[in-house]
């Protein structure tokens, strides 16, 4: 039998005064949400560039490397992985490698799978 007692709600209130449930604890300040929005500003600014400002056989890897950084910088610091527990970060990223995979191997199959004459593997009586 335990001699302890039960606390009642507004005691336990009492014991942590402080608490406030608009703030978690993690994630950066105004201050840094608005250098990270700067940061994506300037980074979509060079994406917009390309369109004016011939690049050249760069353009298209710049563009996707442009995609990759602004993803990450949203997904760490807007969806809170950079704060979070690590598993949540490869939970994510698992699932991102999947749907990639997923979306490739749909890819492939438009190109990779059909027949000589254009016509794909089903039964079409056109082809």
């Amino acid at each position: 039998m335990s001699t302890a007692t039960e606390a009642t709600p507004e005691e336990v209130h009492d014991e942590h005064p402080d608490d406030d449930h608009d703030d978690h604890g993690h994630g950066l300040s105004d201050f840094g949400y608005i250098k990270v929005a700067l940061l994506l500003g300037v980074l979509t600014a060079a994406e917009v560039m390309t369109y004016f400002v011939d690049t050249g056989p760069v353009e298209v890897p710049g563009l996707l490397i442009l995609m990759v950084v602004k993803f990450w910088i949203v997904a760490a610091y807007f969806m809170h992985l950079r704060f979070d527990n690590k598993l949540f970060t490869w939970v994510f990223v698992g699932g991102l490698i999947l749907a990639l995979a997923v979306y490739a191997a749909m890819g492939t199959s438009m190109v990779f799978w059909t027949d000589p004459a254009g016509c794909d593997l089903s039964p079409n009586p056109s082809c």
